[in-house]
């Protein structure tokens, strides 16, 4: 079994920053996929970005070029670095962690920004 640590979200102001971490420990033989989806209030999830093994990453439209995933695989971590934080950004962010066969998901953490 999988589990998924979540920091980093809160109150921003818009044209801020914030970086969100994701740690994830127990049985992991291998990772696909790290990424991060986010939720607002009466939406879907949606993806926001994706890293794949292997280095390709791919990102939601509305945030290209103002966030910024990375990983570090010794550390099974995941991060978001997020600037330009506008308030359409406020959301619940969770992160999602595959292997071939498993998928876990964090608790969330929420991020808002303020206009």
């Amino acid at each position: 079994q999988v589990q998924l640590v979540e920091s980093g979200g809160g109150l921003v102001q818009a044209g801020g920053s914030l970086r969100l971490s994701c740690a994830a420990s127990g049985s992991i033989f291998s990772i696909d996929l790290m990424g991060w989806y986010r939720q607002a209030p009466g939406k879907q999830r949606e993806p926001v970005a994706v890293s794949i093994s292997g280095g390709r990453t791919d990102y939601a439209d509305s945030v290209k070029g103002r966030f910024t995933i990375s990983r570090d695989n010794a550390k099974n971590t995941v991060y978001l670095q997020m600037i330009s934080l506008k308030p359409e950004d406020t959301a619940v962010y969770y992160c999602n962690v595959r292997g071939s066969s498993w998928s876990a998901w964090g608790q969330g953490t929420q991020v808002t920004v303020s206009s």
